[in-house]
């Protein structure tokens, strides 16, 4: 995808949000979390379901989740919610965590996932993320 034809963004830093965001090569986005508190999560639920209005074709998606120790109940259900939205049949969603414990919600957050929803690998490695997002998006796991 050139340049010109990578949707804009549409996010600007505040002050408490505990996530960046920027535009990948391939037009997908790339989330880096340094926490996952109510007021964090609320602002990527409405920055998340809005880009996903106007998805209209396969996308990559990388969550660097690596600074986050636990994924409290509260932060399952945002994420729940946002990956049984119809329009994530189009991601392929790459999620890079540093514990056991946040494997394990997000885990559990992909057995409650519509199945044939969002295509969804889960990695220790960001660079091993990287490879699998790479991956034609006509193949399936």
């Amino acid at each position: 995808m050139s340049e010109a034809q990578v949707k804009p963004l549409n996010w600007t830093p505040q002050p408490g949000i505990g996530y960046t965001v920027r535009r990948r090569p391939d037009g997908g986005m790339h989330y880096v979390f340094t926490d996952v508190s109510p007021k964090t999560l609320e602002h990527w639920r409405a920055f998340a379901l809005e880009h996903l209005l106007d998805s209209d074709r396969l996308t990559r998606n990388l969550y660097d989740l690596r600074q986050i120790e636990v994924l409290p109940e509260y932060a399952i259900n945002y994420a729940l919610e946002v990956s049984n939205d119809p329009s994530t049949r189009n991601i392929r969603l790459a999620v890079v965590v540093a514990s056991e414990a946040v494997r394990n919600a997000v885990e559990a957050i992909a057995a409650l996932t519509y199945p044939g929803g969002l295509e969804l690998g889960i990695f220790t490695d960001i660079d091993e993320a990287e490879t699998w997002l790479s991956r034609p998006l006509t193949l399936l796991d």
